[in-house]
């Protein structure tokens, strides 16, 4: 595995405050938890910033208008190109200034994009309306498959992965009203 400067000198920091994850079985590494979780709400919140900013402009969605063999759009009109560029730039961004590998930062972007991206896949198949709750299903898998994604580059245990999908899935029902209330979403969870 390869790790630029910045990801190598903050894991000699951490080395030299605790033990990484590979040297205790089923320590739990709670500052990657906290670097991964500050990078999935950047990929999730970047697209809602530029809907705000930048309303219906540069807005084409990710499923170019197809429909699956049931008739209904693949993903939606809410997964558009310009939220997944700005979720993976968001993303790799933050890692920058967290001092982690942007590399770390575009895999947990692109990742949280995909997992969104099935989740909405799933959601369509069930016949839900865009932008409609599907608790679990909409928080698991855009956590779970970042996480799975970058475990070797952020040392994340099993034990780590749990405790931030269920982070993830807490905070996002929190932030979710949050953004509801300032007017960032469409609907509350």
């Amino acid at each position: 595995m390869v790790h630029g400067a910045g990801g190598l000198r903050r894991n000699r920091l951490r080395s030299l405050v605790r033990l990484p994850a590979a040297s205790v079985p089923g320590s739990m590494q709670s500052g990657n938890i906290l670097d991964v979780l500050l990078l999935l709400m950047l990929a999730n919140g970047a697209p809602l910033l530029a809907k705000l900013l930048l309303g219906d402009r540069c807005s084409y969605p990710v499923d170019c208008y197809l429909r699956s063999a049931d008739g209904r759009r693949l993903f939606g009109p809410s997964k558009t190109i310009r939220g997944v560029v700005v979720a993976v730039l968001a993303a790799v961004a933050g890692a920058v200034v967290l001092g982690i590998d942007w590399q770390a930062g575009l895999i947990v972007g692109s990742f949280a994009m995909a997992g969104d991206l099935f989740s909405s896949f799933i959601k369509r198949r069930l016949g839900m309306a865009p932008s409609s709750m599907a608790l679990g299903l909409d928080q698991v898998p855009e956590s779970l498959f970042p996480l799975i994604a970058c475990r070797d580059w952020l040392f994340l245990g099993l034990i780590d992965t749990v405790v931030a999908v269920v982070l993830f899935f807490t905070g996002g029902i929190v932030l979710s009203r949050l953004f509801f209330a300032l007017g960032l979403r469409d609907r509350p969870y």
